[in-house]
């Protein structure tokens, strides 16, 4: 398989997925609003409102659930053609052994869409918990890390014993570093990070939907360029699946994504990075979730050890928001930086 000669299948693959899924999703919507799964207002009901809330509680009543129809409809749509694409002609190759790339890929997948489903259905059904500031809704932090960290674990040890990826690359200066067993902690630590990093930036319609769907285009070409045939026809399904779901996710939003769905394309996307041999790549291709992070961090840090907040709000594009700027500037503007970082994201991996 070669970029030119893959091009027609993957355009293929993203148009009939697009296509099924906008027959779904409309349904879909409509289900999780008969049965109420939306989202809640946070805010205390007496006192100070937080300035988060004040931004975000009028998208209070909008369904909750988009991350778990893209999952499935993905995961179904690919078992049901993967087979086919063999028996129709289509060359099969990966340059790892092909069973346990696939468990890899879906164990990633589907684990940390369960994370974030927990964590979605206790926000909707759950009753809050008194915090630092306001109530706390859903999971507790440390109780999502452990999760997150478990799964990340596994995902890594089987990267490393059953794939023999054990190395990154660096490119510009072309040198290779071989990790060895080291490699499971680093590649726990990378997904871990942007599977956080990916729930951090989903706080404004179609901000991190439309980033994710620039990131999958870049890496469509990477792992096509890498002869991964599975992995090229996974994210040429998962982009076409996005764009039916991103139509109805732009502002103003008619479903959101929920946290099945950020924590679980935050890890996939890092997987990604892995299976490609693209960390760098990966870094800048989605360095808008690597700043969203960092801007978080940034806060933290100004709360716990300056006792008083370094942004007006964070992750920073609360920040925009908080300062007068309206949601769909900020969106835009995002989605052009994205595009600008995937391009050299690109450059990167080609060198």
């Amino acid at each position: 398989m070669n970029i030119p000669g893959f091009f027609p299948l993957a355009l293929g693959l993203i148009i009939f997925s697009f296509l099924i899924t906008s027959i779904v999703v409309v349904p879909f919507i409509n289900f999780l609003y008969k049965h109420k799964l939306t989202r809640r207002k946070e805010a205390p009901k007496n006192g100070t409102v937080p300035l988060f809330d004040k931004l975000h509680d009028k998208k209070a009543g909008t369904p909750v659930g988009g991350g778990v129809l893209i999952i499935i409809m993905v995961s179904l749509l690919f078992c049901i053609l993967f087979p086919l694409a063999s028996k129709m002609g289509v060359f099969i190759h990966s340059a790892f052994r092909l069973d346990w790339e696939l468990v890899i890929i879906f164990f990633t997948f589907i684990s940390f869409g369960l994370i974030g489903l927990s964590d979605d259905l206790l926000k909707i059904f759950g009753k809050p918990t008194k915090g630092l500031i306001g109530s706390w809704f859903g999971l507790r932090r440390r109780e999502k890390f452990i999760l997150q960290w478990i799964f990340a674990f596994i995902i890594g040890f089987m990267i490393y014993k059953f794939l023999g990826v054990h190395f990154i690359y660096l490119p510009i200066i072309g040198k290779t570093f071989d990790m060895g067993v080291g490699y499971i902690p680093f590649s726990a630590f990378v997904i871990v990070s942007f599977s956080n990093a990916f729930n951090i930036t989903d706080g404004l319609d179609g901000l991190a939907s439309g980033l994710l769907m620039i990131c999958l285009i870049a890496f469509g070409v990477i792992a096509a360029s890498s002869l991964d045939t599975p992995l090229s026809l996974f994210i040429a399904l998962w982009l076409g699946v996005l764009i039916a779901f991103l139509y109805f996710n732009v502002w103003p939003a008619r479903i959101f994504l929920g946290d099945s769905g950020a924590l679980s394309f935050g890890a996939m996307l890092a997987v990604i990075g892995l299976l490609t041999g693209s960390i760098i790549a990966l870094l800048v291709i989605g360095g808008i979730f690597v700043i969203e992070v960092v801007s978080s961090a940034v806060q933290m840090f100004g709360w716990k050890y300056l006792h008083k907040p370094i942004f007006p709000l964070a992750p920073i594009h609360h920040t925009f928001l908080a300062i007068g700027w309206e949601e769909p500037k900020i969106v835009m503007r995002a989605w052009l930086a994205g595009i600008i970082l995937a391009m050299f994201g690109l450059w990167l991996a080609t060198i």
